[in-house]
């Protein structure tokens, strides 16, 4: 039975669509109580005191021990669950009050006085004097020498919340005896909440089992356990009851880990035929209050700095400010879209430099295709990838020639819909992290196969992804293959869900199992049958028999149970690869902005369900194109923050967005066994630098050379205008 290219529909959609299949606030009952935290108001400031009524729990109170952060992250950046003696940024949590209710206990929230003797705000990195980590430099001193023409400017990556549908959530249940704790997260990896609250309690990690049900999104952003994790389950520890935490959306956009936030200083070297020569790249980011997972992604920035292109010398430096702001961590690609967006937003600024169009410049420096290692100059290691023929298909597929001619007609009549065109290549690093990671494939004796896999969805289809690895292995129904995840009383160990991990290496690691389990049924059949078991082979839908014969297939049921349960470690990450079109009308009276057009070529290697993998293209796609048109978490001077609601956050909804025109390209990596490289960050990486390009491009005519992003209608129309 073939693996690949099979859509097979959703498993996951009827409960989802039904509600049989809960998100954690479905799973509160009427005994539960509930909990809400008062957060400062300041950005940074003496926390002087804080009274309140009974149900108020303080850092004192709790006695808990401070949350460390992920290496290499310094650990003198460990912060305390609630503030003790500071408040480092607007929405640092200082107490929890408790209700039997949401009202009550936000009426008790609202009865606590907290004083706060106000304290100056550090809210730009570039104003920072604190550096939390710094990435080690690559020094090249004579990087631009060879460079007839040199392009610089200096970008801004500006910060973003996440926005998932589900804000943060989390229910607390101790066992009947006291001595344990069954915790329903909204989390892309149940077991570092297992382990994070295991030991601030003090428990036996076997004590604390931790679900993650159903899981509306997470972007990065809910891949690491959050202070008021540990504070909700160590209440529910010594009440004895249930508690409950449900952030509010407000809350979320003020205090879930935010995004991107660098400044990054930029000299792109050239020959006077375009041919590159050289990058010189100074990023300062922004780690927020609590430097935590985001203080080190801009070493992913300095690994992919180089993009799909031949840049022989290269110089990068890279360190990370802490700031009085929400703490910066991951999010859809997590250091790799930033890189991007600097390499594109260059590569535009050459070819205007040097009167080359921006495709062709970028022809003369793709780098050639491959199916073998390529290292870059950062240490970079592509597996595959066949990058101009990734350009020349979205630039066939988007009639880019006729586009160009559209432009032409339209400025020398002087309509007042400016067109622009904008295209990037990008390439991303997935599979980050551990490279190992868990299943195991049992057989029934109803026939039917059990799948468990380490990592956790939120959104993704990873029960109908393995659920066709494991059948084609086994022969069976998508049906007969129960997928289980995200539990960690019944899925031993896993390192979740991260920088589109979950295929390359959860899926190999599913269909190592499948086949070892698919072994040993051949040699069991064997030995029935007395034949070889060489000579075994699956029936589909029947089972295992001799080839040749299927008349002496053993039925499934009757050769279970079998199991086989591993660690598979694929010990190399995967580089998917893409190039976009984008092409958007710009008022020139208002300056608005309208995308009419995204056009995408995306290689991710072998697709298993085209479906699913389009689905992550057009998710990726609005996140991207949300960056260069409307997002951006803003603060004052004081460290306010101005955009706390989704009135001020303008995160699209779907009349901001065309339909999208997604293609493939398919270079298997050969780094694992089933060809896949990762597809949820593709889109957005690829995207952003597409349409910030594009809206440029319709203001060439003016001599605009760049604008930050978001590009809002008031800065367009400010650039017009002069």
């Amino acid at each position: 039975m073939s693996i690949l290219g099979n859509s097979v529909l959703r498993v996951e959609d009827d409960g989802l669509l039904t509600g049989s299949r809960p998100f954690t606030a479905d799973l509160i009952t009427s005994d539960t109580l509930h909990a809400r935290f008062i957060r400062s108001s300041v950005a940074h400031g003496n926390l002087v005191s804080v009274t309140g009524g009974p149900g108020l729990y303080t850092a004192a109170s709790l006695e808990l021990p401070k949350l460390v952060p992920w290496p290499p992250t310094p650990d003198r950046y460990a912060r305390d669950l609630l503030a003790v003696d500071k408040v480092r940024y607007v929405g640092d949590p200082i107490a929890v009050a408790i209700g039997t209710s949401m009202a009550e206990a936000e009426d008790q929230a609202a009865d606590v006085d907290v004083e706060i003797e106000p304290l100056p705000a550090v809210v730009a990195p570039l104003e920072s004097s604190e550096v939390a980590f710094e990435v080690e430099p690559m020094v090249d001193p004579s990087v631009l020498d060879e460079a007839e023409v040199v392009v610089e400017a200096t970008f801004l990556n500006q910060k973003l919340a996440p926005v998932p549908l589900e804000t943060n959530s989390i229910l607390v249940v101790p066992d009947d005896d006291g001595a344990g704790l069954c915790v329903w997260v909204s989390t892309q990896f149940p077991w570092d909440n297992q382990a994070a609250v295991a030991d601030a309690l003090e428990l036996d990690p076997d004590r604390v089992r931790v679900i993650a049900p159903a899981v509306g999104g997470g972007f990065g952003a809910k891949g690491h356990t959050y202070p008021e994790h540990i504070v909700v389950a160590a209440i529910a520890h010594r009440t004895g009851k249930p508690v409950a935490w449900q952030e509010t959306r407000s809350e979320n956009l003020l205090n879930m880990t935010h995004g991107r936030a660098q400044v990054q200083r930029v000299a792109l070297g050239a020959k006077r035929d375009g041919t590159i020569t050289g990058l010189r790249v100074e990023v300062v980011a922004d780690a927020g209050a609590y430097p935590h997972v985001g203080a080190w992604l801009p070493d992913y920035t300095r690994l992919m700095c180089t993009g799909t292109y031949r840049i022989p010398r290269v110089a990068f430096s890279a360190r990370s400010m802490v700031t009085n702001t929400a703490p910066v961590g991951a999010y859809r690609g997590a250091g790799r879209p930033e890189a991007t967006a600097f390499l594109e937003r260059s590569m535009d600024l050459l070819a205007r430099r040097l009167d080359i169009d921006p495709v062709e410049i970028r022809r003369r420096n793709l780098l050639e295709s491959h199916n073998a290692n390529h290292v870059t100059p950062s240490g970079a290691v592509y597996d595959s990838g066949d990058y101009r023929g990734t350009l020349d298909q979205v630039v066939e597929a988007s009639g880019y020639e006729n586009l160009r001619r559209e432009q032409s007609m339209r400025r020398a009549r002087g309509d007042r819909w400016l067109l622009g065109i904008g295209v990037s290549t990008y390439i991303e690093v997935t599979g980050n992290g551990p490279t190992q990671e868990f299943a195991s494939v049992a057989i029934e004796t109803d026939g039917r196969a059990t799948v468990l896999s380490g990592v956790s969805s939120h959104g993704q289809g990873h029960q109908t992804t393995y659920a066709q690895i494991a059948a084609a292995k086994l022969g069976l129904p998508v049906d007969k293959i129960r997928v289980i995840q995200s539990d960690t009383a019944v899925v031993p160990r896993g390192n979740g869900t991260y920088g589109s991990r979950s295929l390359q290496l959860a899926g190999s690691a599913v269909d190592k199992a499948a086949e070892a389990v698919v072994d040993m049924a051949s040699q069991l059949a064997a030995e029935r049958l007395e034949a070889n078991a060489a000579d075994m082979v699956v029936y589909d839908g029947i089972g295992v028999g001799i080839i040749g014969s299927p008349a002496t297939a053993i039925s499934w049921s009757d050769l279970a149970p079998l199991a086989v349960e591993l660690d598979l470690d694929q010990g190399a990450r995967t580089y998917p690869s893409g190039a976009h079109v984008s092409v958007v009308e710009v008022d020139r009276e208002t300056g608005a902005v309208r995308l009419i057009r995204h056009v995408t070529v995306d290689d991710c290697g072998n697709v298993v369900n085209p479906m699913l993998a389009q689905g992550q293209q057009h998710g990726g796609i609005a996140q991207g194109v949300a960056q260069a048109l409307w997002e951006e978490m803003v603060y004052t001077a004081e460290g306010q923050p101005v955009t706390s609601t989704l009135l001020d956050y303008l995160a699209p909804s779907p009349t901001e967005l065309p339909s999208y025109e997604t293609n493939s390209m398919v270079t298997p990596t050969p780094v694992n066994r089933l060809g896949v490289k990762g597809i949820g960050e593709a889109t957005t990486i690829g995207s952003t630098p597409a349409v910030h390009n594009a809206v440029l491009d319709a203001l060439a005519p003016w001599g605009v050379e760049h604008l930050e992003m978001p590009l809002s209608p008031e800065k367009i129309w400010r650039a017009i205008n002069g």
